[in-house]
């Protein structure tokens, strides 16, 4: 798929949205996916899977069998609210040459989840594109410290992150979709991510795949 696309597959939902480049995504069985992209300068994508409707008590579970994040990527639990309007990210991998959401931005505090700190980011985005066509929205963010290791299965402990985001008084509204997703701007790579939420609902296939 290398069109810009959402839907369902295999039980869990999925999103894929380019700017402009080579990129593709692949859909595979459950909860996992594939990507290969090539950006050119202010090129972006975003792709994931997840769930249609997010929510701020989810527990997720995934394993980034690949994860290669060239210059300007990031894998992120990822989504949006309305109401008001905010993308939302808890990063735990990005690329060489830029760590989210970049160096204009202040820490507002921390979290610890899930076996490491995040430090907690806001930034607003003016006129760009959102769920709600062209606009300008909030952007919440928690990026962990320290890079987490590919190939080993990780969880998000999602309602650590919002906890962390309403203390420094960042509110989100009405949960819109959720998913892992692999992000990247004007950079080459490519990722092979599973992801299932724990407990797991998801059939075998979505199982981590340890070997």
């Amino acid at each position: 798929m290398c069109t810009n696309r959402t839907g369902e597959q295999g039980g869990y939902f999925y999103t894929f949205w380019k700017s402009s480049g080579d990129a593709c995504m692949g859909l595979g069985d459950a909860g996992h996916y594939t990507s290969t992209y090539r950006l050119g300068p202010g090129e972006n994508l975003v792709l994931g899977k997840g769930w249609r409707v997010g929510s701020p008590a989810r527990t997720v579970t995934y394993q980034a069998r690949v994860f290669e994040a060239g210059t300007n990527s990031y894998l992120t639990l990822y989504g949006w609210s309305v109401d008001p309007l905010v993308e939302y990210y808890v990063v735990d991998d990005w690329g060489s040459n830029f760590t989210p959401p970049g160096s204009g931005a202040k820490p507002l505090g921390t979290v610890e989840s899930d076996g490491g700190t995040y430090r907690i980011y806001h930034t607003t985005r003016v006129r760009q594109p959102s769920i709600r066509g062209t606009a300008t929205f909030a952007q919440f963010w928690s990026v962990r410290t320290n890079r987490r290791l590919h190939g080993e299965v990780a969880t998000i402990t999602f309602s650590n992150h919002v906890e962390g985001w309403r203390r420094a008084g960042m509110e989100l509204g009405t949960m819109d979709y959720q998913v892992m997703a692999t992000e990247g701007f004007g950079s080459t790579g490519n990722s092979d991510i599973t992801v299932w939420e724990q407990p797991s609902t998801a059939p075998d296939s979505a199982a981590p795949r340890l070997d």
